[in-house]
């Protein structure tokens, strides 16, 4: 029997993420059908624009982690570049959100079916959800998500046999196909993919229901303008914060610091 404990939550109290797992092959089966259908043009469009970008989190070696979605801090990607006027190299605001618009719409209209019926019952609380995939060979460095607001989730899709895990406090979590796993990304963690294949996931960022919703909208509207600022290409999802910091590893007591000191 699985164990959880203060960063690896029990996805079944998170009763709302099952509208998601129980349709997690026509999730699948929509991102699939993209990747193999999608012309090259719209492939570029989806990584450089739909795709969350971070400053600061960072791999070993030249593997690669790749990340696209529809839903950024509760508003559909179309809605989200228009709310923050996004400026793209190559497209300008209204042209980069009706692109995303027709995408969404023509390629994961499921998906955005079952993100909004979630959110019309659960007072949106679904925060950000899309798509990563971890290339083979892929080690990220030890890393935080500072969201003590959010819990991430994740949906296996395509997870192949062999090491492709998620390193946290001290432990080796693995995903599995159509299962969420459901963390607490404020403790340090490192993920890697030493498989020979791919690893995709439909990441699913939820507020904690415990803590209460008028407080997490507050602090996530002053947490997005500022990573904004810093960093339009994030779509709020990552920011400065994210570098671990020595505060980071007390928490987890003296006895476990020479082991995170070798994976720093």
């Amino acid at each position: 029997m699985e164990s959880f404990n203060e960063y690896h939550l029990n996805p079944e109290q998170f009763t709302f993420l099952n509208n998601l797992q129980d349709d997690w092959s026509v999730i699948r089966d929509e991102f699939t059908s993209f990747v193999n259908h999608a012309s090259d043009e719209e492939l570029v469009f989806t990584f450089d624009v739909m795709g969350p970008k971070s400053k600061t989190i960072k791999t070993k070696g030249n593997a690669k982690y790749s990340a696209f979605g529809i839903l950024f801090q509760g508003l559909f990607i179309e809605e989200y570049i228009r709310l923050y006027q996004i400026e793209y190299p190559d497209y300008g605001t209204d042209e980069a959100s009706e692109k995303a618009l027709a995408l969404r719409k023509k390629y994961f209209p499921d998906l955005a079916k079952l993100i909004a019926k979630v959110n019309l019952s659960d007072d949106n609380i679904i925060r950000n959800v899309y798509f990563g995939t971890f290339h083979p060979g892929l080690d990220i460095k030890l890393h935080v998500n500072y969201n003590p607001h959010m819990n991430r989730g994740y949906l296996g899709l395509i997870v192949p046999e062999g090491d492709v895990a998620m390193k946290i406090c001290h432990e080796q979590l693995y995903w599995h196909e159509g299962k969420f796993m459901v963390l607490d990304h404020s403790y340090p963690h490192c993920p890697h993919n030493y498989t020979n294949y791919d690893r995709t996931v439909l990441v699913v960022d939820f507020f904690k229901p415990d803590q209460p919703r008028e407080e997490v909208i507050g602090f996530e509207k002053e947490q997005v303008t500022q990573r904004m600022q810093d960093n339009p290409y994030s779509l709020g999802v990552f920011g400065k914060s994210d570098q671990a910091k020595v505060e980071d590893f007390i928490k987890y007591g003296l006895a476990h610091q020479l082991d995170w000191d070798k994976t720093l």
